[in-house]
Order: structure tokens, then C-alpha cells, then sequence
């Protein structure tokens, strides 16, 4: 499992690019990373979020989750919406970051189980805009 954050600020949210040697390596993805064994999702979440962007996590809620099969491996991926956050993310990891608008989310690459979060975002009223 793998604990996702959908991260909005003044209409704009925050993407990651994945580094080249991963999986899925070059594409711009939602932060977060794997839950660890005894970890909950939102635990892994407030790590994931500490350790890639120096920020800490205040409050997140549900919003949905991916199972996508790759032909290489199946990833399942449970993504929140972070409510508030405290602190300035930055690449901690020396991953780039950008704030993408909800018209720039469709025209970004992904990998293939981000889909879905962009097709939430994009069908959604709910989310900070």
C-alpha cells in the first residue's frame, strides 16, 4: 500500500517528480510513499510527507483509492486530501516540485495509477481550488 497526498494551495497542487531510476521514473506523481509494516495509512502519510517535503502534516481525510496493474507489478495506492500542513515544502530528496493548476493536471504525465486522482480533482467541487 502506498500512501498518497493530494496537497492544493490557491487553486494550484503540489507534484513531485519521480526520480529517473524508479519505477515510473520522470513522471510527475502526488507525494507520499509506502506504508510500512504497523504504520496506519495516515501515520505513513505524515512520514512520507516529513521526509520528502519538510512539512508536517496537521490533518488529511480520506479521498479515495487506485489498484492499477502495471505489467511489471500491481501498486495500490490510498490517496488523501491534506486539509493543513505545516511548513514550506521543498525537495528534501532533491526531487523537483511545482504547484500545477486543476486545468494543467490532464496535460502533465503520470503514471498510469495517478490517472484516477487527476480524474477525481478534475470531476470534484470538494477539493481546495
Amino acid at each position: 500500500m502506498v500512501a498518497v497526498g493530494v496537497i492544493g494551495r490557491d487553486g494550484r497542487f503540489l507534484l513531485t517528480r519521480r526520480r529517473t531510476d524508479t519505477h515510473q521514473g520522470g513522471l510527475w506523481e502526488f507525494p507520499g510513499g509506502k506504508v510500512e509494516p504497523g504504520e496506519t495509512i495516515q501515520d505513513a502519510l505524515g512520514r512520507e510527507l516529513r521526509e520528502e517535503l519538510g512539512i508536517e502534516l496537521e490533518s488529511a481525510a480520506p479521498l479515495l483509492e487506485v489498484t492499477h496493474r502495471y505489467p511489471e507489478k500491481t501498486v495500490r495506492l490510498a490517496v488523501w486530501q491534506v486539509l493543513q500542513f505545516h511548513g514550506e515544502p521543498r525537495g528534501l530528496e532533491g526531487q523537483p516540485l511545482r504547484w500545477a493548476t486543476l486545468q494543467e493536471l490532464p496535460t502533465l504525465e503520470f503514471p498510469r495509477a495517478n490517472r484516477p486522482i487527476v480524474e477525481a480533482l478534475v470531476d470534484s467541487s470538494s477539493i481546495d481550488r
